[in-house]
């Protein structure tokens, strides 16, 4: 009889853990759903080119390719906080998205006050 209720309880238990993983494993993948997460628009629809050009460079970063020196860091540091290797991030896109911030500064004029 005891053996009985032990593993009645135990079934109970384990079904109600699996219940709860469901639950919180479904709640995740609906807001990992909900953007991208990573800061990149996911409608860009061709690939990158052999050359990075000062257009391609501002939609990675979301900027204009005229804005200054400042702005552009600013870009640069709020992407690669979200995409950086050591933070799980990707290395291909914190490598791109170095690559945008140095084709944008290379031309760029210093930000004057």
């Amino acid at each position: 009889m005891e053996h009985t209720c032990v593993t009645i309880l135990a079934a109970a238990t384990a079904a109600y853990a699996g219940r709860f993983c469901f639950r919180i494993c479904r709640a995740f993948k609906a807001e990992a759903g909900a953007g991208t997460g990573n800061g990149i628009p996911k409608d860009y629809p061709q690939g990158f080119g052999t050359r990075m050009t000062k257009k391609e460079a501002a939609q990675i970063l979301g900027i204009s390719e005229n804005d200054a020196k400042d702005k552009i860091k600013e870009a640069h540091k709020r992407l690669i906080v979200k995409n950086h290797p050591d933070a799980g991030g990707s290395v291909y896109l914190a490598a791109k998205i170095n690559h945008a911030k140095d084709t944008l500064m290379k031309n760029t004029k210093r930000h004057q006050f």
